[in-house]
Order: structure tokens, then C-alpha cells, then sequence
């Protein structure tokens, strides 16, 4: 066994090649991330979706990938969707909340200035 096989190649039980394509986005301290990926979108369309992107932007869209599939994982149903729709929610709120909170300052300034005292 080779100790340096990236944690795709753990996973998948298979020699680790100099040109694996999951090597540098999958360490072999980290054997969950790809676990994970690996449960959602599978190894073969997770190498297919690698190969046909440039090298510059691989990095990005594994971490894009981890994330998506750890919150599928977590939330079945909604998966990252379910966190937007709650920040989208929250961010109502806040602009609610600011907006009655302007309309306040805007009533106490008035107020203010037509009883100078």
C-alpha cells in the first residue's frame, strides 16, 4: 500500500497514479470530503466534471462540490437551497427591521426639529 495515495484513492481502493485527477483536491488526511462527494454525485461524474474544467478553477469548484454534497447529506430534501432560502428569509427580516428602525430616526429628527428646546 502506498501511504501517499490521495483519500479518493483510499476510498475507491485503487493505486494512487502520478496523474490522478482527485490527488490535489483530495489529501489523504482528509478522506470524509470525498466520502461525501463521492456519496452524492459519484467518483466517475466527479472526475468527468474535473477533467472538463481549466486547472485554475478545479480547486474552487471541489470545494463548491464539498459543500453542496455535505449539505445534501445533511438536508435530503433541500440541500444547500434549504440555507439560502434561510438567509433569504433573515435578510427580509433585517431590511424590515432597518426600515422601521430608519422610519423611527426620521419621526424623532422631525420631532426635533420643529421643538428646538
Amino acid at each position: 500500500m502506498n501511504p501517499k495515495r490521495c483519500a479518493a484513492c483510499k476510498y475507491l481502493r485503487r493505486r494512487c497514479p502520478k496523474d490522478c485527477i482527485f490527488s490535489p483536491y483530495f489529501p489523504p488526511g482528509d478522506p470524509d470530503k470525498f466520502a461525501c462527494i463521492h456519496r452524492i454525485y459519484g467518483a466517475g461524474n466527479v472526475s468527468k466534471m474535473l477533467q472538463q474544467l481549466p486547472v485554475q478553477t478545479r480547486a474552487e469548484a471541489v470545494e463548491s462540490l464539498s459543500f453542496e454534497a455535505k449539505c445534501r447529506v445533511e438536508d435530503p430534501v433541500y440541500g444547500c437551497v434549504g440555507i439560502i432560502s434561510l438567509l433569504q428569509t433573515e435578510i427580509q427580516k433585517t431590511q424590515t427591521l432597518l426600515a422601521r428602525t430608519q422610519a423611527e430616526i426620521a419621526v424623532a429628527q422631525a420631532k426635533h426639529s420643529q421643538n428646538p428646546s
